[in-house]
C-alpha cells in the first residue's frame, strides 16, 4: 500500500517548481525583447563587465507566483510586489546617485529632496507593516512582522555584492524555513526557486538580480520568517536584521558600495 502523501510536502514542492519555472520563462522571454531602450537594461558589475537586468523582475514574478499554494499569498504578494516595484523604481531612477546609506538619503530627504533611496527606504516598510498586519493579530506582532520583512529585503540587497551572492544568500537562509509548519513551507520555497533558477546566470555574470530582484526575495523571504514564528522569534529576527542594517550603513557609507 503506497504510503499517503504529506499535503505539507506537496505545497513546498509545488511553491519550489513554480518559482523555478515562473522564473525562467519571464528570464527567456525578457532575453528574447525588453520592452524600452536596451541600454536600460544593462549595467557595469564590480568587475567592469556589462551584465543585464533580466533576472530581477523575472525573479521577482516568479517568486510571487511560487507563494500562490500558501494560505498567506496575499501578504506575500503584496509584500514581493512592493518590495520590487521599489527596487525596479531605484534600478531606473537611482542609477549613478552617489549617494550611499540610509542617512545620506534621509538627509537628502529633510533638504527637500525625494531620493529613489528615500522611496525604497518608506515603501518597502509600509509594505512590510501592510503584510504583516495580514500575517499577525496584535499590534507589536505587526510591528515586529513589518521589521522582519522589510529588514529582510534591505539584508538579501546588502549581501547582493558580488556574483550570485544574493541568490546563494536566500537559497541559505530560505532551507530551514522548510521545515516550518502551516504556510511557512510555502513561502519559503518560492524564494528559493526563484533564487535557484537564475543562480547559475548571476554566478556566470551574464545577469544580476539589482535591486529589484534582491528586494523582492527578500520580502519574500520576510514573510516566510513572519508565518513560520512566534513574537520571541520574531524579536529575534528583527534585532539581528535591526544591527545587520546599522552595520551594513556604515560600511555602504565608508567603503562607497550601493545601497
Amino acid at each position: 500500500m503506497a504510503a499517503a502523501r504529506n499535503p505539507r510536502s506537496g505545497s513546498r514542492l509545488a511553491a519550489f517548481v513554480t518559482a523555478v519555472g515562473a522564473t525562467r520563462g519571464v528570464y527567456a522571454a525578457l532575453r528574447k525583447g525588453a520592452p524600452g531602450d536596451p541600454a536600460q537594461w544593462q549595467r557595469k558589475n564590480y568587475a567592469g563587465r556589462t551584465v543585464d537586468l533580466y533576472a530581477g523582475p523575472a525573479a521577482a514574478v516568479g517568486a510571487a507566483l511560487g507563494t500562490l499554494p500558501a494560505r498567506t499569498r496575499g501578504a506575500a504578494g503584496l509584500a514581493i510586489a512592493a518590495a520590487g516595484a521599489c527596487g525596479a523604481y531605484d534600478d531606473i531612477a537611482g542609477a549613478g546617485d552617489p549617494r550611499r546609506g540610509f542617512r545620506a538619503h534621509l538627509s537628502a530627504l529633510r533638504d527637500g529632496e525625494v531620493t529613489s533611496g528615500a522611496v525604497k527606504l518608506f515603501g518597502i516598510g509600509a509594505a512590510g507593516l501592510a503584510a504583516g498586519a495580514l500575517l499577525t493579530s496584535r499590534p507589536v506582532d505587526r510591528l515586529l512582522a513589518g521589521i522582519v520583512i522589510a529588514g529582510t529585503a534591505h539584508f538579501v540587497n546588502l549581501v547582493d555584492v558580488a556574483p550570485g551572492r544574493a541568490a546563494v544568500a536566500v537559497l541559505g537562509i530560505g532551507a530551514p524555513g522548510l521545515l516550518r509548519r502551516g504556510s511557512a513551507g510555502a513561502l519559503a520555497a518560492a524564494p528559493m526557486g526563484a533564487a535557484a533558477a537564475i543562480v547559475t546566470e548571476d554566478l556566470g555574470e551574464r545577469t544580476m538580480l539589482g535591486d529589484t530582484g534582491a528586494h523582492a526575495l527578500g520580502a519574500a523571504l520576510g514573510t516566510a520568517i513572519v508565518a513560520g514564528n512566534g513574537r520571541a522569534g520574531l524579536a529575534l529576527h528583527a534585532a539581528g536584521l535591526i544591527a545587520a542594517a546599522v552595520y551594513g550603513d556604515e560600511v555602504s557609507r565608508l567603503a562607497g558600495s550601493p545601497m
